[in-house]
């Protein structure tokens, strides 16, 4: 299973800064050292903070524009210096909706670019993407709340319930020839309130690899997400805040 640290951007900085080196987490530890970014960088500093990622072990790194996702303009540039001087793989989503912004990213280095659910439930673009650009440089987002897609974001509104399951899309796109799914249960994204392990492991289920994200607050939470045989879990506001270290996370998954 694979860890993927977040590093969400949003008007040209990390858009959750993590506790300066004094901060304690909740069991009282500090969240300073070697793995701590906010120890070794600008906390708020994007490249700063993949740099610190990739140095504490990270195997990945998931990238995503807030600002881009929600229509708020995009941070492209920053985008490519990231991928430019990534040390480590890099995952990149938020508001990915077009052949031309997939082609774009792959092209300043993405390992793996993300399409938005909105545009996952236009059958015809996955196919072309998936033909010009092959399934293993192709997650497709799956954003739902109990159940049914969710889509988020968007200058064209997002954020309400479809009528089109979670599961339902999931089998289309593994029909389509797709085999990774970005799995967000949106109501626990950025909550600390658990992983939604049941939806994502039923999409699995289908034969498709599973990166779970949002909820994520605990190592116990990713013993479970491994135990569940997902593939894989992004986890942003948990290691921001210092409830574990990178290096914690990375150990309980080998």
């Amino acid at each position: 299973m694979d860890l993927y640290p977040a590093v969400d951007v949003q008007g040209g900085r990390v858009a959750r800064v993590p506790p300066p080196p004094s901060s304690r987490s909740a069991g009282g530890r500090s969240v300073g050292g070697e793995d701590a970014p906010a120890a070794t960088a600008d906390a708020d500093d994007p490249l700063a903070l993949a740099a610190a990622f990739a140095r504490a072990g990270a195997r990945w790194l998931h990238l995503v524009d807030l600002d881009r996702a929600f229509g708020r303009g995009d941070n492209r540039q920053l985008a490519r210096a990231v991928l430019t001087s990534a040390r480590v793989p890099v995952q990149v989503g938020g508001g990915l909706r077009s052949e031309e912004a997939v082609a774009e990213m792959l092209a300043w280095g993405a390992t793996r670019v993300v399409l938005g659910t909105q545009a996952a439930t236009d059958p015809a673009l996955v196919s072309r993407l998936l033909a010009q650009h092959g399934a293993a440089r192709l997650a497709i987002g799956i954003d739902a709340r109990d159940g049914r897609l969710a889509p988020r974001g968007g200058t064209g509104g997002g954020g309400g319930l479809s009528d089109e399951t979670a599961l339902a899309l999931a089998d289309r796109v593994r029909a389509q020839g797709a085999r990774t799914v970005i799995y967000t249960d949106v109501a626990r994204d950025g909550t600390l309130a658990g992983p939604d392990i049941a939806g994502a492991r039923r999409i699995a289920a289908l034969g498709l690899d599973v990166v779970l994200s949002g909820g994520v607050a605990s190592l116990e939470d990713l013993r479970q997400l491994r135990a569940a045989g997902l593939s894989g879990a992004i986890v942003g506001r948990a290691l921001h805040e210092g409830r574990f270290t990178l290096t914690e996370a990375l150990a309980c998954l080998v």
